[in-house]
Formats: structure tokens, sequence, C-alpha cells
């Protein structure tokens, strides 16, 4: 089949829910090829997808192996690869128990479900979202999203979201009612322009959830598995919330999403409160055990980190050279560049000169690369950046 008949039958037949340009074939380490041949620098990772970079051979193998020994048998029973991975996920989150999915956006609408049931003796069930927020595209996490630009034309919204500023305590606190059993945060806004959380902030919600009784959930969806050069975003911030959700990354490529809470929430949910066909299966289940065994193997939170301030610093070098580049904000390797003209042109500058990375919003080039970044790829990185924006 020619590229042009990909491209014929995607038109004829998938709905036209993204606006897909180039066609990618191959994906090794930090590098992607398309179907021309053309090698492209990805610092796009399938939108925070492949931290351990594309097609790593560890990952590789595991999902070739379980995938000849038990892709699925139905959470009706037992498998032995799925237990394994929830108690690796406990001991890296909140020490409690973890409902497995397929996607961010139902990681999402677990917690949504528990903190309701948590709250549903005392009749509360409102949750406190923030402004400029990302949580999914399902009809209760768009919702919960704080971007109008999402939700119209899908109107009668889900009732029971109420939108606060993000950084500002102030606002959340106004936002509190007898009705409210949670505040769900990120550690740092992703879609929303790759704006960290103040630590007051974060403390703040905390207090302030100890304070009302209610629940501090955090989308752990793009910050997490590694991105800000911890286990998750949260734990920046010296707290610790009752419940997060993951997704993205922590497949390597593979879809699985999951929910992590505190023992004090473990056992909210009973068999036939809440449940997913595919959540856990063993073959998703090996994928994820990998990729943590990877990232712990291989030093790559540590890498996260040193290659983030790498890039932020040379980042910054260019702003002074370069000055349409207004500010450069970011948390490890999940890295913003807010420009003074509009991003999405500049977007499809870098893919023409072989860098994949994302406009979030109006002005903003969002970098997410592999964490099996070098610096050899940063400077490569910055040199195609430096030369677009000439």
């Amino acid at each position: 089949m020619t590229a042009s008949d990909s491209r014929n039958l995607h038109q004829q037949f998938v709905m036209p829910t993204y606006a897909p340009g180039i066609t990618l074939v191959r994906g090794a380490g930090v590098s992607v090829w398309d179907d021309t041949g053309k090698e492209y620098l990805d610092f796009m990772a399938g939108i925070a997808v492949c931290n351990t970079g594309h097609c790593h051979p560890a990952v590789v193998a595991a999902v070739q192996h379980q995938a000849a020994t038990l892709m699925h048998c139905s959470n009706l029973f037992h498998n032995p690869v799925q237990p394994r991975l929830a108690e690796r996920l406990s001991r890296l989150t909140l020490g409690g128990k973890i409902f497995f999915c397929n996607s961010g956006a139902e990681a999402n609408e677990a917690l949504f479900k528990l903190a309701r049931k948590w709250g549903s003796l005392d009749g509360r069930f409102e949750i406190i979202t923030m402004k400029n927020s990302f949580h999914g595209r399902t009809l209760a996490t768009m919702t919960a999203t704080g971007q109008t630009k999402y939700q119209k034309g899908f109107e009668p919204l889900v009732p029971g979201f109420v939108h606060a500023e993000f950084n500002d305590l102030d606002s959340v606190r106004a936002a509190v009612t007898p009705a409210t059993v949670a505040i769900l945060c990120e550690a740092v806004q992703g879609e929303g322009g790759v704006v960290p959380a103040d630590p007051a902030f974060i403390a703040g919600l905390r207090a302030l959830c100890d304070e009302k009784k209610l629940l501090l959930l955090f989308d752990e969806v793009q910050c997490g598995i590694g991105r800000t050069g911890n286990w998750f975003g949260f734990q920046h911030y010296g707290v610790r919330p009752d419940g997060l959700s993951m997704a993205k990354a922590l497949g390597g490529g593979f879809p699985i999403g999951a929910a992590a809470v505190s023992p004090e929430l473990s056992n909210v949910f009973q068999p036939g409160n809440h449940a997913s066909t595919f959540g856990g299966t063993p073959l998703a289940s090996a994928a994820a055990l990998a990729v943590l065994d990877t990232i712990e193997k291989e030093g790559l939170l540590d890498n996260a980190a040193k290659m983030g301030a790498l890039f932020m610093d040379g980042l910054r070098d260019l702003a002074r050279k370069h000055p349409c580049i207004q500010t450069v904000r970011g948390l490890g390797l999940m890295i913003g560049v807010v420009l003074s003209v509009p991003a999405k042109p500049v977007e499809a500058r870098l893919r023409e000169n072989g860098l994949l990375c994302i406009a979030t919003g109006d002005h903003v080039l969002r970098f997410v690369p592999p964490l099996v970044v070098t610096p050899g790829h940063i400077r490569q990185a910055l040199d195609i950046l430096d030369r677009s924006l000439d």
C-alpha cells in the first residue's frame, strides 16, 4: 500500500477527530521515521507516552513474551501479572489499592465515581477542578476540564463540577460548598500551557482538604511515570494526596490506565460499583512492569531531572537571541516555551526541520521527549529550534 493509498483510506474511513500530517512508520529510542524515510527527533513522545523511548527492547520483549502466553482473561478471574503491577504501583504511590483501566480519562472517571461514592452518605458530590486544566474527553472528564473550547457543542454538561483559579488558593476556598467532596489538581498543567503548580498552592490545597474533610486528588496522567524527575508530580510538593490517576507512559505505548488511592479509600469500591473489561490485562500489566523496571534500572528519573535542566538552560540561552521566546517553564522533561508569536506555525517549521513537539494553546510549544534523551539529543533539538526561529 502506498502512502497516498493509506491517506485516502484514512480520509474515507477514519472519523476526523484529528488532522494528522506526516505518516510515521517506525520508531527507535528518541527517533521516529516517516513513510519517506525521513528521520525526526521526537520531543513529543506520543504526547508524553513513550517515556522509555520508542520500542525499548525490554518493553518489546515483555509484550512479545506475554502475548504468546496469555493476553486477556477478564477480571472475573485472577491473572498472575496484574497483582504484581498493583503492588508495585501501590508502593510507588500511596500504599493503598489500585483500579486498572485503559486510559487517563477512564482513570479520572474512576476517581470521580470513587469520590462521589465516598461522599454519598452525607450528600456530597461536587468536585472542584482548575481553570485551564485538562482531564479527558468523556462527558464527565470534559466537564471537569477547565477549558470551554473542549465543551462547546456538547451541552448540557455533567453536573457536579466547579472550576477555580489554578495557583489561587482563595479562589479554591471560595468554591467550596456543603456539596463539595473533592479537589482535583495537576502538578503541572500540560494542555493548559505547561504551568507548574506553586508549592504554597499545593500545600494550601492539602490543608484546605484536611480542614473541610475533602479528598485531594491528583491527575498524574501526563506528568506521572517519571516525566518530571520524580515518579509522580505531586512528589515534588511534599504532600500526600488521597488518590491519583495515571496512564499515558505507564504502558510505554501499550494502553493502560490506573487509579491509585490511599489505604483509607481502598475499599470504597465493592464488586458491582465499578469495572473495566480490559483493565489490567496480563498483556498491559506485563508492558507496565517492563516500563517501571526500565525506568529504575536505567536511572531515568535522575536523567529526566538532569536533561530537563540542561534543556531549559539551553532554551533560556536561545531566548536571549530570539526575542519571540518570552518564557521557559516546566518541571523535569515537561517543558513549555512561551512565544510572542503564534505557536502552531513554529511547530510546523520545527517538524519540517526534523523536530517534533506540540503547540499548546495559542503561544506555547510543549516539549516532552522520552526520558532516555541524551545531551546530544538536547543539543540537536536546540540547534533545530535556533535555525527554525531565525
